[in-house]
């Protein structure tokens, strides 16, 4: 047994201890609705014991040194942990996903108070009253207002569209922003836990706490991996490439295309700018997929969402399947983003219907269908430019065209380019059936450039023929024998009933204009409603782990409070204890005294 003083010691360790678990269950408590604070929890240990008499051989008597605090376990779960940061990332990819979708379909829903299709049946309905008298001048006119109407509510749909492109561009560039300060917050933090902890006598929980605050949050833009060292520093990456080590935070560069202003997160580390050479975060030549575990952060989702330009019809026609879906390491796929997918369909079905009209106001053929296939001409044009036509380049039918009311060839298209006239008029010197030489003039029409877009029919550069807004009666109505051309007029009408257009290159189904822009909005609710369902899904995955872990790390105050009481009970022991002991000791004295 302990002599009488060396039982005040073990009383005191009793206060001690019982203190100190006071203060942590006050921290805890304390910190009930803190965000991510880690509940503290207490364990006490018995000290050592001192061991008398060791030579006995019956047996040894020990007395102990009192108790002491063994560990503050700082309760965490590393797999729950992974699993909320993990499903955090894919619900923040689908719901920023969704959102982007949701702006789409309400810009084709609803465009200042009137839906878009109502548009489209306005433009057609106009055509149908004009075929009943093509030579009415109130019935042309109507023409020429429902299809300024039509490319006007059209530019307004797109504008809208590009204009969201920039709003997702700036939360990109917030994004990353945001990225890079919690990259140095966690260097920062690890240099800190490392110099409290360096001494293996204290651990930084509260540093801890707000390394591990940084960690969700950082989860939930872009696809992490982590490792923590011997030394207390956790390890980062980013998609594969390291983010924080021991030396410092690799921060992610932004590179602004000069013609879109669209912002590509790069890693400055890894990249050479000097030549150009820039060592993008995503590579989006990987299909995204679940399977696959790369449908992970709300950066990657917003930079698929916005693309990488603004799409028009060509990035829809003449493409494969493959060609629509599998990005580049240079390009997105149109069928990859949200945003390039709505462009590109509908100026699909402006372009569509346009060069419809156009084509047959203004009808085309081949030089060879015209001249009896004879193989080329060579004249030259307006400029003096000497110009060759092959037989198989497209030319003004000018035998079954017909013209406005001044009976002028060519006729004038309905829809006009930005950068290039309809026809070029080549001059070529021929020998009739006579053999007299004859200057005939052959109308060359200029194809729609691969790259151009001012020599495209294309949202960007088309507008309603300026010649047919001041004087309505030069539309094509008049055969060339001066008779007002009835088929014409019901050809255009008639148009709307075609089937022309397809979707997307997995669609094999052609259909009306009306039909396809139904197809369109239908098609982004479909998809739409997909990745809503799946973000609420995930959504409510996020709050079940979440619980788990507050399950293991949360504070609660009930439990604290009875925790408090039993360690208020065992410092009043300790108390008592010592007390007594005293007691003892003074009785002790007092005796011996006497």
């Amino acid at each position: 047994m302990a002599n009488g003083f060396g039982s005040l010691y073990i009383g005191a360790s009793g206060l001690q201890n019982s203190q100190n678990a006071l203060n942590t269950t006050s921290n805890n408590l304390a910190n009930v609705n803190t965000k991510g604070y880690v509940r503290q929890q207490v364990l006490q240990v018995d000290r050592n014991y001192t061991t008398f008499n060791t030579t006995a051989s019956i047996s040894q008597q020990q007395s102990g040194l009192g108790m002491k605090i063994g560990d503050v376990v700082h309760a965490r779960d590393i797999f729950l942990d992974k699993s909320y940061r993990n499903a955090s990332g894919r619900q923040a990819f689908y719901a920023a996903t969704y959102e982007a979708v949701d702006e789409v379909y309400t810009f084709y829903q609803e465009l200042q108070g009137q839906a878009f299709q109502t548009t489209l049946e306005d433009f057609w309905t106009a055509f149908q009253e004009w075929a009943k008298a093509p030579d009415d001048s109130v019935q042309q006119n109507l023409v020429i207002q429902k299809a300024n109407l039509f490319v006007s509510r059209s530019n307004a749909v797109y504008t809208g569209l590009s204009d969201y492109q920039s709003t997702i561009n700036t939360q990109i560039s917030d994004d990353i922003d945001r990225i890079n300060e919690l990259g140095n917050t966690i260097f920062k933090l690890n240099l800190e836990i490392q110099k409290v902890e360096s001494g293996n006598v204290e651990t930084a929980m509260t540093l801890r706490d707000e390394r591990d605050n940084a960690l969700d949050e950082l989860a939930s833009y872009v696809d992490i991996s982590y490792k923590e060292n011997s030394d207390g520093i956790v390890k980062v990456s980013v998609e594969g490439v390291e983010f924080v080590d021991e030396a410092r935070c690799y921060e992610m560069g932004k590179n602004r295309d000069e013609i879109t202003g669209f912002v590509t997160p790069y890693w400055t580390h890894l990249s050479d700018i000097e030549n150009g050479d820039y060592d993008n975060v995503f590579s989006f030549t990987t299909p995204i997929s679940s399977d696959l575990n790369n449908d992970l952060g709300e950066l990657k989702a917003l930079i698929l969402a916005r693309g990488d330009r603004k799409a028009t019809y060509k990035d829809i026609v003449g493409l494969t399947s493959d060609e629509y879906n599998r990005s580049t390491a240079d390009s997105i796929a149109t069928g990859m983003s949200v945003m390039l997918q709505a462009q590109a369909q509908l100026d699909q079905l402006v372009h569509g219907m346009i060069t419809a009209i156009n084509d047959t106001l203004c009808p085309n053929t081949t030089l060879g269908e015209l001249t009896g296939n004879t193989a080329s001409l060579t004249g030259t044009d307006e400029n003096g430019n000497t110009v060759t036509i092959t037989s198989g380049m497209k030319v003004l039918d000018t035998k079954n065209c017909s013209t406005g009311s001044d009976k002028q060839i060519p006729p004038q298209e309905l829809f006009t380019r930005l950068g290039t006239e309809r026809y070029t008029k080549v001059s070529v010197q021929e020998t009739d059936a006579n053999g007299n030489t004859v200057t005939n003039d052959y109308y060359v029409y200029n194809e729609e450039s691969e790259t151009d877009t001012s020599k495209q029919y294309t949202l960007a550069s088309v507008s309603v023929n300026d010649k047919l807004v001041e004087q309505e009666s030069l539309l094509p109505h008049l055969s060339q024998n001066g008779k007002v051309n009835y088929d014409l007029a019901q050809k255009v009408a008639a148009l709307w009933k075609g089937e022309y257009l397809t979707l997307d290159p997995d669609d094999t189904n052609k259909v009306t204009f009306i039909d396809y822009y139904n197809n369109m909005v239908g098609a982004f609710g479909t998809i739409g409603s997909v990745y809503e369902s799946t973000a609420k899904s995930l959504s409510g995955t996020v709050t079940a782990v979440d619980n788990q872990r507050s399950q293991v790390m949360g504070v609660s105050s009930d439990e604290e409070l009875t925790k408090m009481i039993k360690f208020q009970n065992a410092y009043n022991a300790s108390s008592r204890f010592i007390n007594v002991v005293n007691e003892m000791i003074e009785s002790m004295i007092t005796q011996l005294g006497s």
